[in-house]
């Protein structure tokens, strides 16, 4: 008998966690920290609704920190097993987790110093050791659908997904999972990309299954007809004769290179002017020198521009603040330029140093390039609210609002049905989640028209038996 339980990534768009069990072994796929409002993120500090040192093994499907941020924690429980992943997902989660364990770290001395906590001292949920722990239980394997068995009885495949360097769509394999002997085939798609995006291979074709998880964070919406290099161009040109400061929160892992990878194609093409690009995120620097390291990942067009010995992440006029010191010392440059930073909904990071003097500037312009949670400021932002709370202090939004839609690097519903199509056969039932509530319903309601299969959208918690 085998079954699956939803610990996140159901009802929202973060803390992705579902327990496989068959056959007396437990695999987690994916182990994510939940974001946004404050209700979810509560869910991180609360026991975990299994025993991480029953676990058998961990997989991961891609490095973002909805995905990865809890593993340092249940380390820090007990659980020994291994953490499957791709070799370029390994690679980034040592940039991401040690990241995140600093941030945990300073939330918590933050707490302390202006006692904002019930418990005394308050403590981060994992630090820097629990991080490097959690490094030494990775197992990366190839991003090129060849199995391998991750305990007795479970075998995994990995295929590249196209939504950051290293993503994955991940095929388990569960032996004598029925009564008769047979197997169980079930695919977790992972956080899908688009096709004919830059720099990454298009999503690999979805192998045979019987039962699959499909994302559903734009279930309900399209990212338009217009081009995002284009609407990108129009925006920078406008941005720029208003001769101030534009801001692009971005995560450092996925967004960042792909707005540079455009920047400098449109200033290759002359159809944008050479301004100063900086990018405020030391990990993003890291980030960007693993994007270059995996070719086998990398589109016909990026390879071929790194072959012709030209970077194809740098611009004409680009730095990298790699320092707090030299992050604030971009408080004192005049003119356009372009400041990216992280974190890419406004939820934490240098970026908020930079919204607190771009947000009340009448000229400057705030350029959102991927999706927002819900409870997040950058949702608000986008919701037209003309006021946000940053730090402690009411922040007057006056500034130019723009949105890039199709930037976003997961996909919309109808390439979501591009990718099913090539399914061989159709499996026993699909479950949508990595979605708020309305998302993960459409989606369901698409796969149901259009192909007729089984779907249903789990709640958080929920068990279901698989047959």
């Amino acid at each position: 008998m085998a079954k699956i339980t939803f610990f996140g990534g159901v009802g929202s768009v973060t803390g992705s966690k579902y327990l496989l069990e068959s056959n007396g072994k437990k695999i987690l796929v994916d182990c994510g920290l939940f974001q946004g409002e404050k209700e979810l993120r509560e869910r991180n500090w609360q026991d975990p609704p299994f025993d991480p040192k029953e676990l058998d093994a961990v997989i991961i499907t891609h490095a973002h920190i909805d995905h990865t941020g809890f593993l340092p924690r249940i380390v820090k429980l007990g659980f020994e097993g291994k953490v499957w992943t791709s070799r370029a997902t390994a690679d980034l989660m040592k940039i991401l987790l040690l990241d995140s364990a600093r941030l945990q770290q300073e939330e918590a001395d933050y707490r302390n110093r202006h006692e904002l906590t019930h418990h005394r001292p308050a403590l981060p949920l994992y630090d820097e050791d629990d991080a490097r722990d959690t490094f030494k239980l990775l197992t990366p394997v190839p991003n090129t659908g060849e199995s391998f068995e991750i305990c007795e009885g479970i075998t995994a495949s990995f295929r590249v997904a196209g939504h950051i360097i290293g993503a994955s769509m991940v095929l388990v394999e569960l032996a004598n999972a029925r009564p008769d002997g047979s197997s169980i085939r079930f695919l977790f798609s992972g956080d899908l990309g688009h096709y004919d995006q830059p720099i990454l291979n298009d999503p690999a074709p979805p192998p045979a299954c019987d039962y699959l998880m499909c994302e559903s964070t734009y279930g309900d919406r399209l990212h338009g007809e217009v081009s995002s290099e284009e609407q990108f161009g129009a925006i920078l040109n406008q941005a720029y004769k208003r001769d101030a400061p534009i801001l692009i929160p971005a995560f450092a892992v996925g967004r960042t290179q792909e707005i540079l990878y455009m920047i400098r194609d449109l200033e290759d093409l002359h159809k944008i002017p050479s301004h100063p690009v900086i990018v405020d995120s030391p990990m993003a620097a890291q980030a960007t020198a693993i994007y270059n390291r995996f070719s086998e990942e990398h589109d016909e067009e990026y390879a071929s521009i790194l072959a012709r010995k030209i970077h194809p992440l740098k611009t004409d006029w680009m730095k990298t603040a790699a320092t707090r010191e030299e992050s604030k010392q971009l408080n004192k440059m005049q003119g356009p330029r372009v400041i990216i930073s992280a974190s890419g909904m406004l939820t934490g990071g240098r970026v908020l140093h930079h919204a607190m003097r771009v947000l009340p500037n009448p000229n400057a312009t705030l350029i959102f390039v991927g999706y927002q949670a819900a409870g997040t400021t950058g949702r608000r932002i986008q919701n037209g609210e003309r006021e946000v709370r940053i730090m402690k202090e009411w922040i007057p939004v006056r500034c130019h609002v723009e949105r890039v839609e199709s930037f976003s690097a997961h996909a919309d519903w109808k390439t979501v049905l591009r990718w099913l199509s090539g399914l061989p056969e159709a499996p026993k039932c699909v479950f949508t989640t990595h979605g708020e509530p309305a998302s993960a319903a459409a989606m369901a309601d698409h796969i149901r028209q259009k192909f007729g299969w089984k779907v249903v959208v789990p709640r958080f918690e929920q068990t279901i038996e698989l047959e």
